[in-house]
């Protein structure tokens, strides 16, 4: 057996791809309609009930996932789609539920990813998503997603709402949107660590997606569409599914 052909059955996580990328975007996006379709619509702006359904979930999709022998395309995703509902969720508590608003949770999450992607680096010598091949690592993994997840939330809100930078959900939009252009520049044309530009473009998607959701889903006076959040999420988790079928994601088997 090939050495390419063993860390593509010992990798349980996809190879980056452009594909990669869309369907991730798709995902923050579901995550931020979803998310608010439990929360606020479902549930009456209870942060914590929803963060403890979808946090549930999440957990059980991360043990699906760690436990599976190889790499699933459909476990994968539903555990990224988990990750984005529960960090919607999870921002919308500590911003809101608690009081420290977007700037003070931003802070928090942000202390807690670095925290996370240090710890994993002093405790298994890499973050590099090919080396994510074993329990420990996917753990990690999965733990330091989920915070960027979350964080992602958070400076969404911040940038766009006016209890924030005020930028508007177009406005913050276009601003994360340049700046994973930036990233993917300089992807092409410098020689800048691989890893650190993958888990930079990585966080940027989660805002992205969650100014894009919340455009999409709120009311017309605040400058979104007024979608219905059910309506939304269902056309989005319909578009992932298509994605799925249409591209073939292999495991990771080079750093990135």
């Amino acid at each position: 057996m090939t050495t390419t052909k063993q860390q593509e059955l010992l990798s349980k996580v996809p190879e980056v791809t452009l594909a990669f990328w869309l369907i991730k975007i798709l995902a923050t996006t579901l995550g931020e309609t979803g998310g608010d379709a439990l929360s606020m619509s479902a549930l009456n702006h209870n942060y914590l009930l929803s963060t403890a359904v979808f946090g549930t979930i999440f957990a059980i999709a991360v043990v699906i996932q760690i436990l599976a022998k190889q790499f699933h395309p459909a476990v994968y995703w539903i555990t990224i789609v988990a990750t984005t509902t529960v960090g919607t969720t999870l921002a919308d508590f500590v911003d809101r539920s608690l009081g420290i608003g977007y700037a003070g949770g931003s802070a928090i999450l942000f202390a807690l990813l670095m925290g996370s992607l240090w710890l994993w680096y002093h405790t298994l010598g890499s973050v590099a998503v090919e080396t994510v091949q074993s329990p420990p690592a996917e753990m990690f993994y999965w733990v330091t997603i989920m915070f960027s997840q979350t964080l992602g939330t958070a400076l969404g809100d911040w940038t766009a709402d006016e209890k924030g930078l005020g930028l508007g959900y177009t406005g913050a939009a276009i601003i994360f949107g340049c700046m994973l252009i930036a990233i993917a520049v300089t992807y092409y044309f410098s020689k800048v660590n691989r890893t650190s530009l993958f888990w930079a473009a990585f966080i940027l998607t989660r805002p992205m997606g969650a100014v894009v959701g919340d455009f999409l889903d709120k009311p017309v006076a605040s400058g979104g569409l007024a979608f219905d959040r059910y309506q939304a999420s269902a056309i989005l988790l319909g578009l992932i599914v298509l994605g799925l079928f249409f591209f073939r994601f292999k495991a990771a088997r080079k750093p990135h």
